[in-house]
């Protein structure tokens, strides 16, 4: 019969992940030392494996700790989400949410169908636009909170996420060998636009603009049709996509960050637990976990 997994004894393994030791861990979950052993000794004895191995005088995560690492939370958040749904006072209203398009249709509809179980009574509004013309409309008081990505003269007291920006192709083609190769990027203006070009032209790479968009589908579809070479965040590489990096000729195009803004005075709760409930969902996402979808 397959044992239960005690929330308890994961959220502790996952006090030890965070702070990278037991006694730290002890001090996050108010327990001694000596529970804290225990409780991870109780661990290993449901599980039937060793989770963590002696490395001098510390201990380190054997590789079956560092896959239960995921899993306990993902386990913990869903208790947490559970229990968050009976406990919490029932919030109501209508949120006005902005995002770009690059991460809309990945992880947002998950994020806010969580959000919509955890919060039945509250309605999210989501508006896709760019982040220039989100930063503007929430400055004017026309959204309540928008997710933006920092660059030029956006940037917000909220960074959520830090993100690598990479390049990618067709998994199935070698657009990116082509004497000139083509490229598929975004409009005119966009930082992460720039950001490729200035690359490239550092490289003496031959290239031309083959797709140019404000909208990252219409930039995705190329490349993963073997039309083009693009630029994507990390988080946002798609299936049928293979990453280009500097082994391929590639330079690094660095990394970035997403933050969320909210409009001018004072936020109502409802938009206060969607920014929270955001922020949670996009600063938890491990790379392990983009591979996965």
């Amino acid at each position: 019969m397959i044992p239960n997994l005690d929330i308890d004894l994961l959220k502790t393994f996952l006090a030890i992940s965070d702070t990278g030791s037991f006694t730290r861990a002890a001090e996050e979950v108010n327990k001694t030392q000596s529970a804290v052993s225990m409780q991870m000794k109780r661990l290993e004895e449901l599980l039937g494996r060793p989770l963590f191995a002696r490395d001098g005088r510390a201990s380190r995560f054997t590789p079956d700790g560092e896959r239960l690492v995921e899993y306990a939370r993902r386990l913990v958040a869903l208790n947490d989400e559970a229990v968050a749904t009976f406990k919490r006072p029932e919030l109501t209203g209508t949120v006005r949410f902005g995002t770009p398009d690059d991460y809309a249709d990945r992880y947002l509809p998950e994020i806010l169908a969580r959000f919509a179980r955890t919060h039945p009574l509250v309605t999210v509004d989501v508006d896709c636009l760019n982040t220039s013309v989100l930063f503007e409309r929430t400055k004017r008081g026309e959204m309540d909170l928008a997710l933006v990505t920092f660059g030029c003269n956006v940037k917000t007291d909220e960074p959520v996420r830090r993100e690598p920006l990479v390049w990618v192709t067709s998994a199935r083609h070698s657009t990116h060998l082509l004497e000139v190769m083509p490229l598929a990027i975004s409009h005119a203006g966009c930082e992460w636009r720039s950001t490729v070009l200035a690359a490239l032209d550092k490289t003496g790479r031959k290239y031309r603009v083959a797709y140019s968009s404000p909208n990252s589908n219409a930039v995705n579809a190329a490349v993963q049709s073997g039309l083009a070479v693009g630029a994507v965040p990390e988080m946002c590489v798609r299936p049928g996509m293979r990453v280009l990096t500097e082994k391929d000729g590639f330079p690094s195009l660095g990394e970035f960050q997403i933050g969320l803004m909210r409009k001018p005075g004072r936020a109502s709760s409802a938009v206060d637990a969607l920014a929270r409930h955001v922020a949670e969902s996009l600063g938890n996402l491990s790379p392990g976990m983009i591979a996965a979808e």
